[in-house]
């Protein structure tokens, strides 16, 4: 029967830490730091791989440095700014680990957590999520927001996602092999994560406020309507095509009662006033063509994206990956 952690007798299972980041140079030296802490003790072999999303202050610089230091951290950069999830998919192809943490590099996530992550792998589950009790330091109305919008998507979709489980989770080699598998070109990652299946988990924690720097996730970036929200909703749900259908059918059918109105206060002679009625009706009969034209808009769009094919990055460097040599037991990247 297959598990989610198989390792060969004898040997330590090699543990990938991914890190999608842009412009951190106020945290890295702490977050390293903070890292070592955790997993020097823990019974493993760990690499940590740092996705740099064009970063334009010192980051690069400093991982670079790093890189050359410590053979256990990897680094990639991409050649522009391509966005957070899309630095973690490109974090996944490259880790090798038996298993692989992702996260944010701001500390808001604790690294003292994954200890804890690596024993519910280690006791048979596939995904861990982590579940925020407190979100510290972050602005009520945007929890609100939210709140809110995951409710919506859960209430709509065809999974359920916990409302305050984030981009801080434990994935088996397994169920990431298969979520690396699906070729979304705009992936609700947080959505797949739930959607593959297996063994999951949750351990709840409470989310620290930002260690140094500026949030990459300000409130009005949060009120953006194209944003995670809609990407959400359409992924995972047809509902939005549904009620565009229903919400058509009902502006029909209450147009045909409303005509059958008009001829009949007309036989009785009653005075009807023509403009207004006249305007209110094209109005929103308008409105009601360009909502439903607009749901379709978001899942023609979704299909124009997919049919593109373009990659969801570009890589423009590597560092440390060369010194990764193929064990031929088993096919697992070894770091010398």
């Amino acid at each position: 029967m297959s598990v989610a952690n198989p390792v060969s007798g004898g040997q330590r299972p090699l543990l990938s830490v991914v890190f999608s980041l842009r412009n951190e140079e106020d945290v890295l030296a702490e977050l390293f730091d903070r890292l070592y802490k955790v997993l020097d003790p823990l019974d493993l072999d760990f690499e940590l791989v740092f996705v740099n999303d064009a970063s334009t202050d010192r980051t690069r610089e400093m991982l670079e440095e790093r890189c050359r230091t410590d053979g256990r951290v990897k680094l990639i950069n991409t050649s522009r700014r391509f966005g957070v999830i899309r630095c973690f998919l490109a974090g996944f192809r490259h880790a090798r680990g038996d298993a692989m943490v992702y996260m944010d590099a701001d500390l808001q996530d604790p690294p003292e957590l994954i200890p804890t992550l690596v024993e519910q792998w280690r006791a048979g589950a596939d995904v861990v999520h982590t579940t925020r009790t407190q979100r510290l330091g972050e602005h009520p109305v945007k929890m609100w927001i939210t709140r809110m919008a995951y409710q919506v998507i859960n209430a709509v979709s065809d999974i359920d996602i916990p409302v305050d489980t984030g981009n801080f989770k434990l994935v088996s080699r397994r169920a990431l092999d298969h979520v690396l598998s699906i070729e979304e070109q705009d992936p609700f990652l947080r959505g797949l994560m739930i959607w593959v299946g297996f063994k999951q988990v949750h351990v709840p924690y409470v989310r620290q406020a930002r260690h140094a720097g500026e949030t990459h996730y300000p409130l009005l970036k949060s009120l953006n309507p194209a944003g995670s929200f809609i990407t959400g909703v359409i992924s995972f749900s047809s509902a939005p095509l549904y009620f565009a259908l229903i919400l058509g059918l009902t502006v029909s059918a209450g147009s045909f009662f409303y005509l059958l109105w008009i001829v009949a206060t007309r036989l009785m002679g009653m005075h009807q006033p023509g403009w207004p009625a006249i305007m209110v009706t094209m109005l929103f009969l308008g409105g009601t063509i360009l909502f439903t034209i607009g749901v379709l808009g978001l899942y023609v769009g979704k299909i124009y994206n997919h049919i593109k094919g373009r990659p969801h990055y570009v890589v423009e460097s590597t560092m440390g990956f060369e010194n990764d040599r193929k064990d031929a037991a088993d096919g697992r990247i070894k770091t010398r």
